[in-house]
């Protein structure tokens, strides 16, 4: 037996479970630092509210032996601890119950917080692999496991083991052998747990797998719903999510099936011990070793054994569940952070963007572009033209520090002639237009103050003026309170871009940068909102197709094959 134990404890620590599971729980466990009173207070009233439970089941005992043999003055005092018990045990669970929501809902809180601000400051390259359905599943589902587990399970564990701990030690003062039997399950539970551990781990992590893979699906769909429906591909999506689904479906079974079975054989072994306990009382009471209330009290503490027992086993897949939902949501924390230097004050008198010699790619098997030399004066508007695809879009992320060049320099240039290499804490130089539709659920205002939270409603309609925006949005109903569907619905999309420009000049940045903002605007408010940027001096950088806004550029540089080359 010993050795056979040894040889299973070898076996998980060669699979790495037992290695993984400490170090995710080691992980989960981190989170409960700042609320292990709370977490402790919940434990206390929880074992306390157990011992009630089991101080009930004594006093039935004696009720019973008091009703048998007709002791009425004994009953009355046995009434009334029982009626104690019972009230005291209710106003521990439901104290307990509201104390579980409240610290359920903290450490949630807490749990989402860290996760959400280690993400945010994620470097780019790195957090773009994962796609956004995967990433909000991450944060909802898997969060929500972690914190749930945070919260209750080490808690759970150990009012179960004193439910276990106590209900032997009062069974075992009755009767030893009865304590036996009790747990005649025990050691079968120890040998199932060999190939348990390991397969549940699996199955969890494959099920959440392909959970997540439905979700980012679902999310892209809905995200590009126009597009498909213009494509008239609404049965081909369709059949894509019954294809995923049955995945889903399939994998999901083969969970419970494994389960039940698990299941059957837990039950089978249960049944056995609880009729093998019955007929142990009735022989008991027959021979007259015990009074009836005895054997009550028996049968009673056996099954509450065998449920704290099943709650014990229970807390293994739970356990497992946590481990791999931890691992999800920390690969997503152990993501490499943005390089941070000192973070520069937004310098008077606007800026100049120069790159020399910069190479930049998405790693070593695929570079973009290739020592680039481009200078954007400023005050003045630069154009970038070429084929979709060949790295003007990458260009504008090297320029906001995403992507980092992996030769040469990217500086920016202050009116003193001071330069400073782009990167993280340099991006609040800049304000930027990506292209697409990003005009959000809620008000006109709303939108801008995106940008920048102060601003007031004279700035909102300035920018609103030189975004060429204010004459339709002062003509809705509420003005710029008045509220945009999902997506700018309610509004076109040339005037959705121009509140996105209006947005971007909220922030008043020195640098911007806009790609392809202005393809669904006409001609002459192209032109006007051009030539407001350059009144206010803003350093502009422009991505094109459209060969009217060369005319207005300083400066016009081809991206293509590679290289980035002045025109």
């Amino acid at each position: 037996m010993k050795s056979e134990f040894i040889e299973t404890m070898k076996d998980k620590a060669k699979k790495g479970t037992l290695k993984g599971l400490w170090r995710d729980w080691k992980w989960i466990w981190g989170f409960t630092r700042k609320r292990k009173l709370a977490i402790g207070g919940y434990t206390l009233c929880g074992i306390l509210s157990s011992g009630l439970v089991l101080a009930a089941g004594v006093v039935s005992k004696y009720m019973i032996d008091a009703i048998v043999a007709m002791e009425l003055d004994r009953l009355v005092l046995y009434c009334i601890a029982m009626v104690a018990s019972v009230v005291l045990g209710l106003a521990f669970q439901s104290f307990t119950s509201r104390f579980a929501a409240r610290l359920s809902i903290d450490m949630l809180t807490d749990v989402q917080q860290t996760v959400f601000d280690k993400v945010m400051d994620s470097d780019w390259m790195h957090l773009a692999k994962y796609p956004t359905g995967d990433l909000l599943s991450r944060f909802s589902g898997d969060i929500n496991t972690v914190a749930s587990c945070a919260v209750s399970w080490l808690p759970d564990l150990t009012i179960q083991l004193f439910t276990v701990i106590a209900t032997l030690a009062v069974i075992l003062y009755y009767d030893p052998v009865m304590a036996l039997i009790g747990c005649a399950s025990t050691p079968l539970l120890l040998l199932m747990s060999r190939s348990f551990l390991h397969k549940q781990r699996t199955y969890n992590k494959k099920v959440r797998q392909v959970g997540s893979e439905m979700s980012a699906f679902q999310a892209e769909t809905f995200r590009n719903m126009d597009t498909l429906k213009s494509f008239g591909v609404e049965d081909t999506m369709s059949q894509m999510l019954r294809q995923k689904q049955d995945q889903y479906r399939d994998t999901v079974l083969e969970h419970n099936r494994f389960t039940i079975r698990t299941n059957v054989w837990l039950t089978i072994m249960g049944t056995a011990v609880q009729y093998g306990a019955l007929a142990y009382c009735l022989w008991r009471l027959w021979r007259g070793d015990i009074l009836f209330g005895t054997m009550t009290l028996f049968l009673q503490q056996r099954a509450s054994l065998s449920s704290a027992f099943s709650s014990l086993v229970a807390l293994v897949p739970t356990a497992l569940s946590g481990s791999v939902a931890a691992e999800r949501v920390r690969e997503l924390t152990e993501l490499p952070k943005e390089p941070h230097q000192q973070r520069r004050p937004v310098p008077e008198g606007g800026c100049s963007v120069e790159l020399e010699g910069a190479s930049v790619g998405y790693g070593p098997d695929a570079p973009v572009l290739s020592d680039v030399e481009l200078c954007a004066p400023a005050g003045q508007i630069l154009a970038l033209v070429g084929p979709s695809g060949e790295g003007k879009t990458t260009l504008l992320r090297l320029l906001l520090g995403l992507i980092r060049p992996d030769s040469g320099t990217v500086t920016l240039v202050d009116a003193q002639g001071q330069r400073y290499d782009v990167g993280a804490d340099t991006r609040h130089w800049f304000t930027y237009v990506p292209q697409g539709n990003t005009v959000i659920a809620g008000t006109v205002a709303q939108n801008l103050r995106l940008a920048r939270q102060d601003a007031s409603e004279e700035e909102l309609v300035e920018a609103l003026e030189d975004a060429c925006a204010w004459e339709f949005v002062s003509a809705l109903p509420q003005g710029i309170h008045s509220a945009l569907g999902e997506g700018g619905k309610g509004i076109s999309e040339g005037q959705a871009q121009r509140i996105a420009i209006a947005r971007a000049l909220i922030r008043k940045a020195p640098v911007m940068l806009l790609d392809e903002v202005t393809s669904a605007l006409d001609q002459e408010t192209e032109e006007r909102v051009l030539r407001n940027l350059c009144a206010r001096g803003v350093t502009t950088i422009v991505t094109t197709h459209r060969p009217s806004v060369l005319s207005l550029c300083s400066r016009v540089y081809r991206v293509q094959g590679g290289r980035v080359e002045r025109i």
